[in-house]
């Protein structure tokens, strides 16, 4: 009876990158080697399709021992089975935890639990994304929501020191986090026309801003968590579309700011006292979980649609924003200044992010 081996002996780990895309992207072995072949690899190497089927199987086979480092990637570093040097193993683990933006808006906001993973079939048909690929990044967002959920400390610093990933994706992943925590409400039809940069931008102005974490260093869960005595003390801000003379003040300062500076001045003025209530009430009702969580729902259906309706310019929103909220300082009973500019910061950058088609 005779037996054919191919058998592979070195030192250092040859791990192609073209393969490990493959195998990221859920490729079967089959389908990676019918992929291979087709871009030409046969021709490059005068190599026969056994032999490439043999170099892809071998391949895959690696990956999948690599993975149960990937899942702690500092292990990676003390293993002694695979030979790696440290700048492969740094693009090993950045492409391993990279992740599709079509994959994660579906996800967003969204509980990580096994209801959630259950759903991928659906996510899978409607992005495009191999199943296996959608498991493997879900199960990516989970674990890194688990490691650091509860840590001490900054969250994108957490995660780069437990997975050791750029600052960039360490960045992208603390939103994710964010939002699997929060709970934001980010499904409904009218906000779809948000990318994941979109909601992640904004969640990166939360984190900065309206987290235990943007006042006091030393707190635990910091960066996760809004902070709920800045939440509380919001509801001052109501002054400013209670009191008659306080708003009609306010309404004043903005007019002769905006004079002959934006397009849409009529409209503007027209429309300046719903608008100023629309953000202010959104204020105010944070306190409750519930509309914390319609947060971006309410600025686009209170705030951005009667915008667009009037045909507001970009430019001219960004003018109106900063002198709606820059003139707030000149009124002589308003005493929540500092209040106020935490959540206008806020509240402006999201919405000139969230302000398109």
């Amino acid at each position: 009876m005779s037996m054919e081996l191919d058998v592979f002996v070195g030192n250092t780990t040859i791990l192609d990158d073209e393969v490990y895309k493959l195998w990221l992207d859920g490729y079967t072995v089959n389908d990676a080697v019918r992929a291979r072949a087709e871009g030409g690899v046969l021709q490059r190497f005068d190599a026969s399709v056994e032999v490439l089927h043999s170099d892809t199987m071998d391949q895959f086979r690696t990956f999948q021992m690599c993975e149960r480092l990937l899942h702690c990637p500092s292990k990676l570093a003390n293993q002694l089975l695979f030979q790696i040097p440290p700048q492969r193993q740094a693009v090993l683990i950045e492409r391993y935890y990279t992740f599709d933006n079509a994959l994660a808006r579906e996800l967003l906001g969204k509980k990580l639990s096994k209801g959630t993973k259950k759903d991928l079939d659906d996510v899978s048909a409607k992005t495009g994304i191999a199943l296996k690929s959608c498991r493997r990044q879900f199960d990516n967002f989970k674990r890194v929501f688990k490691a650091v959920e509860e840590l001490r400390g900054p969250l994108v610093e957490n995660i780069q020191h437990h997975f050791l990933l750029s600052d960039r994706l360490a960045r992208d992943y603390a939103a994710i986090v964010f939002f699997a925590n929060s709970r934001f409400e980010t499904g409904k039809r009218k906000l779809q026309y948000l990318s994941f940069q979109d909601l992640a931008f904004c969640a990166r102005q939360l984190i900065s801003y309206w987290t235990v974490g943007a006042v006091d260093h030393f707190q635990e869960d910091m960066d996760v968590d809004l902070e709920k005595e800045f939440l509380h003390d919001l509801k001052d801000l109501k002054i400013l579309i209670t009191d008659k003379d306080l708003l009609d003040q306010h309404k004043s300062l903005v007019c002769a700011a905006l004079r002959g500076k934006i397009k849409v001045f009529n409209e503007m003025e027209a429309s300046f006292k719903n608008l100023s209530r629309a953000l202010v009430h959104i204020a105010a009702k944070l306190t409750h979980t519930k509309d914390v969580r319609d947060l971006f729902i309410d600025l686009v259906e209170k705030f951005i649609e009667p915008c667009r309706s009037d045909r507001w310019s970009v430019g001219d929103l960004r003018l109106f924003l900063t002198h709606y909220t820059s003139t707030a300082h000149k009124l002589d009973s308003f005493r929540h200044v500092a209040i106020w500019d935490r959540y206008m910061g806020v509240i402006k950058s999201c919405i000139l992010k969230m302000y398109h088609d």
